[in-house]
């Protein structure tokens, strides 16, 4: 006789979204050079009716949070783990802008592993082509 699986926390949010009749969520990714780009693709996808989450914060515009060096480093420390956060939250990935630099590469390999889809603006800086 089987035993059933218990579920795992992904199983758990796919299905909580789905009793929810939550629309697709797809996360933005990219360097944050591409923030007007960023702007653009929300508009386009969540005209295609999908909710959106993206990056919040430009640490390379100047802005008296991240002023100090020390807090600044923390700080990034902090957004990159929310935006690992919201790859875990989202039913898929879209990465803006034609360069892919440290960060979104790591980005991209993390929703990799977790077997999320990903789609590029710029298809041809995808590091597994």
């Amino acid at each position: 006789m089987s035993h059933p699986q218990p579920l795992t926390p992904e199983n758990k949010l796919a299905d909580a979204k789905k009793q929810l009749g939550l629309p697709l969520i797809v996360v933005i990714c990219g360097s944050t050079r591409f923030m007007t780009e960023m702007a653009e693709a929300d508009v386009r996808e969540t005209h295609a009716g999908k909710i959106v989450v993206k990056p919040g914060i430009d640490m390379k515009s100047p802005h008296a949070l991240w002023s100090d060096p020390v807090e600044a480093a923390a700080l990034k420390v902090r957004l990159d783990d929310l935006h690992r956060a919201k790859i875990r939250l989202a039913d898929e990935v879209l990465v803006v802008g034609d360069y892919i630099g440290d960060s979104t590469r790591a980005e991209v390999a993390y929703a990799r592993s977790l077997g999320k889809p990903l789609r590029f603006t710029h298809p041809e800086v995808d590091p597994d082509v």
